[in-house]
């Protein structure tokens, strides 16, 4: 299996008000197994964006973490044709844009979006590309 990490998974790790114990789960498997998690490109500029947002040493935080954590080994997908059609499927069902490529390349991969993103996972929970992490680890996490 391979888990897609949301950025929403990410910004729990260092916003200490929104932290969560399955975000720590995620890092920790993440920091053992990193060939087990992907990406697409645009999460690393979601978490610059949102960090700079939130967090007071944003610069620091996204340097000393979280470039080395996505050069560790995890799954970066560039955006293609093919995933903007499959992602295009997921706008219909009313999700973003952003969060249409996480959920597209969950299911390019044939893994599982994780995400705290509650209306997210609630517009497309049938397809069953999404876990919601403020509910539960993956299942045979």
């Amino acid at each position: 299996m391979i888990w897609v990490v949301d950025a929403s998974v990410a910004l729990r790790w260092f916003i200490k008000e929104e932290s969560h114990a399955h975000a720590d789960a995620i890092l920790e498997r993440i920091v053992s197994e990193p060939r087990r998690f992907a990406v697409p490109e645009l999460f690393s500029f979601e978490v610059f964006a949102a960090l700079h947002r939130l967090h007071p040493d944003a610069s620091q935080v996204f340097e000393k973490a979280i470039v080395p954590l996505i050069h560790s080994g995890i799954f970066r997908q560039p955006m293609t044709r093919d995933l903007a059609r499959q992602a295009s499927h997921f706008i219909l069902l009313g999700l973003t844009g952003y969060d249409a490529c996480y959920a597209a390349l969950a299911r390019d991969l044939e893994g599982l979006w994780l995400t705290f993103d509650d209306k997210a996972h609630r517009l497309i929970k049938k397809e069953k590309v999404s876990c919601l992490l403020s509910e539960d680890l993956p299942e045979n996490w």
